[in-house]
């Protein structure tokens, strides 16, 4: 039997999906939450180099972040059922809600994602979001993910490497080196943060550059951070470590552009010091960060003391695995018709990772349900040989 430890925080939603993992899977294991102890925090620090979350110790051996691969390697079944009626590809609100459609009309349905929950799990607070006055990211999720759960439903955690057409049918292989097969593919699997694009970005990662402060804020506590970014994730993020760190920059490439509830609450944060018109230019650090280097619009530069830094500055659509498959869009989004159509028959789209302007969670999961619709008919028409109306 495995010695397997979680080290965890209270609001971090990857953490959580590593625990439900586990659970899943029958593994037991001790959970420590570092946000709340800082001796532990420590040991984790000095364990895995990485001063965010989740870090999972398997025997002597350091997983850092959920890595689903390396768990279902470890403790994943090897028994599968890999044919289905309809595969969907993410498990954000666009994808869960159309895997709730396609279960109610008893279509045989697999989703296969890295989380459960996509990048609405990162957000602080949602204050638009019908039936609710306000809800955090996680919460709002882990609701979409009950009500899924209660279905016929097959979830995988696990990353989609390709996409085939054979025979007819649909055929998706995984990191993981599994394959299913499908009549019809919803794709729903979102975006990925934008990172700053400076010398030494990836091996901050973890050690003081941070894409999710519901995860990583509480270890940050009483300690310097910044803020990259001028929209409202931003704006939220600044506003919610305020009240963890001892001070917050917040950096903006350009000028604020948030809606005016965030910019009235961000005025009555005095630790939070707003720097517009400058970018990040350079990190300083050896093993960890210990600060960075801003440049304004006219070459002037300064340099922040600090502890850590959270990146919100936009995302980018998870299109990679794809290449010409379907048609997409100058943005390398995948580009659909008010049906939810891709330009390839049989495969489907929602949320935001298509063409459409909005980016909201209320409209990613109407698609959802709107594309479930579509490959209900799609399935049924494969299945009956019937033909599709023109009418």
């Amino acid at each position: 039997m495995h010695t397997v430890t979680v080290y965890s925080t209270k609001n971090c939603p990857y953490c959580r999906m590593a625990k439900a993992f586990l659970d899943r899977q029958g593994v037991q294991y001790r959970n420590i939450d570092v946000g709340e102890n800082a001796d532990e925090a420590r040991k984790m620090i000095a364990i895995s180099g990485q001063r965010g979350v989740p870090v999972i110790t398997v025997d002597n051996e350091v997983i850092v972040g959920f890595d689903s691969q390396r768990l279902n390697e470890l403790f994943g079944t090897t028994e599968r059922d890999t044919d289905y009626d309809v595969m969907i590809v993410g498990a954000g609100p666009a994808g869960l809600t159309a895997a709730v459609y396609c279960a109610r009309k008893l279509l045989k349905t697999i989703v296969v994602s890295e989380n459960i929950g996509g990048q609405a799990l990162e957000s602080w607070a949602i204050e638009n979001y019908m039936g609710f006055r306000m809800v955090t990211g996680e919460d709002l999720m882990k609701s979409f993910e009950e009500q899924a759960r209660s279905q016929n439903i097959r979830f995988e955690l696990d990353r989609v490497a390709a996409i085939a057409q054979e025979e007819g049918s649909f055929l998706i292989t995984t990191v993981s080196g599994i394959s299913y097969r499908a009549t019809c593919i919803i794709l729903a699997q979102g975006k990925h943060p934008r990172k700053l694009d400076v010398l030494g970005e990836d091996r901050f990662i973890g050690r003081g550059i941070s894409i999710c402060s519901t995860c990583d804020g509480p270890l940050f506590k009483g300690k310097k951070v910044a803020v990259v970014g001028g929209g409202n994730s931003a704006l939220q993020t600044a506003i919610e470590m305020s009240g963890i760190a001892s001070s917050v920059s917040l950096i903006v490439r350009s000028t604020i552009r948030a809606d005016e509830a965030y910019t009235n609450a961000l005025k009555g944060k005095s630790n939070v010091t707003v720097h517009e018109q400058t970018r990040v230019t350079a990190l300083k650090g050896d093993k960890f960060l210990t600060g960075i280097t801003i440049t304004d619009k006219e070459g002037g530069e300064e340099t922040i003391d600090l502890d850590g830094v959270f990146v919100e500055i936009g995302w980018l659509p998870n299109t990679e695995f794809l290449g010409d498959f379907v048609k997409l869009n100058e943005l390398k989004e995948i580009v659909i018709d008010f049906n939810c159509h891709t330009s390839r028959p049989g495969i489907f789209a929602a949320g935001d990772v298509t063409s459409v302007k909005g980016k909201q969670i209320i409209i990613a999961a109407g698609h959802g349900a709107q594309a479930a619709l579509e490959a209900y008919e799609y399935v049924v028409r494969e299945k009956t040989g019937a033909t599709e109306s023109k009418d």
